[in-house]
């Protein structure tokens, strides 16, 4: 079971255009036995939990930037019930992101803004695989041209674009597999 996190807009268009994809990528993700993490916000993080969970996803974490459980709800006003698992982390937003991405064994990726924009560079920097679900239009549907800007990439660098939630979670899995070889026991 890998922890794959889900990264994208908490607000704005690419919410709308991508909800349906978040859904999906939520519901494949459970179907392929993984663990589902995202920063506990609302929009298509918490779509892809509701996803998740809709589809019998059996551990639904959120990493909050609240300190507390009323600080999630009462000052970010942030959801709570599509996750088994919250932790409050008390690191706001830039801390929170931090932790969730390198806490993540991949992450999926689909619209966005600077948050999201935030979770890429953090995944590059860390080497953590990443996918971009295309289809929901904001930043990830732009991270193609900066690939290009910041070539070349880190050795070994794993990043995949996809259309189809299905074919990029077990795209993202082989990937997964094939990076960790024989440790990949420690994951199943």
């Amino acid at each position: 079971m890998y922890q794959i996190c889900v990264s994208g807009a908490a607000k704005g268009e690419s919410v709308e255009e991508g909800k349906e994809l978040a859904l999906q990528v939520g519901a494949a993700i459970a179907q392929a036995g993984h663990a589902l993490m995202t920063g506990a916000t609302v929009g298509l993080p918490n779509y892809a939990a509701e996803g998740y969970k809709a589809a019998g996803g059996t551990m639904s974490f959120g990493i909050s930037p609240a300190s507390s459980k009323v600080e999630h709800v009462r000052k970010y006003r942030l959801p709570t019930e599509a996750y088994d698992v919250i932790l409050y982390s008390g690191l706001h937003y830039v801390g929170r992101d931090s932790l969730l991405i390198t806490s993540s064994d991949a992450v999926v990726s689909i619209g966005g803004r600077l948050g999201t924009l935030h979770e890429f560079t953090i995944a590059m920097e860390s080497d953590t695989p990443i996918a971009f679900l295309q289809g929901a239009g904001g930043v990830s549907e732009q991270i193609g041209a900066l690939l290009e800007l910041a070539t070349p990439l880190k050795s070994g660098a794993i990043v995949q674009f996809n259309t189809d939630p299905d074919e990029l979670v077990h795209n993202l899995t082989k990937a997964l597999d094939n990076e960790l070889g024989a440790l990949k026991s420690l994951y199943y």
